[in-house]
């Protein structure tokens, strides 16, 4: 029965956090496409990474990251390959949305998918994402991801 309340406690959003709420287009389009976007790419990675701490752990992040820094090593000497592999992540990563147990994969694919559109195939906008992809990251630790 206890583990019962552990399973449900990690799928449950934080207390005061009635759900996530993903990426507003506007935002993700700033900080994906826009060489000026910085701060805003800090401050949404920041409140995504804080709100995934819970329901999230560093494994279920790293898995799909590490696929992403495969693509970046690849983007240097093939990036109309790199960029096919990153389009054919969307897919990888809705399986594991499906797969995985609890909210957080689901949650952070809601932001990922709609970004690795806008890339375009364009080295910035990949770039832009792959920091974003990394602020997130670093702001889930940093918060106390598990």
């Amino acid at each position: 029965m206890e583990r019962d309340a552990v399973d449900r406690a990690r799928r449950e959003p934080p207390k005061g956090q009635d759900s996530f709420q993903p990426t507003s287009q506007p935002v993700l389009k700033t900080i994906i496409t826009d060489p000026a976007g910085a701060e805003a790419l800090v401050k949404e990675a920041e409140r995504i990474g804080k709100a995934l701490v819970r329901p999230l752990s560093t494994s279920q992040i790293r898995s799909i990251f590490g696929e992403v820094r495969m693509i970046e090593g690849e983007w240097q000497t093939d990036p109309q390959r790199a960029y096919r592999r990153l389009i054919l992540l969307k897919p990888k990563m809705a399986y594991r949305a499906k797969k995985e147990t609890g909210e957080g994969v689901r949650y952070l694919v809601s932001v990922l998918s709609p970004a690795v559109d806008l890339v375009q195939g364009d080295a910035g906008n990949f770039r832009r994402f792959v920091e974003f992809f990394e602020a997130i990251l670093a702001y889930h630790k940093a918060y106390g991801g598990s």
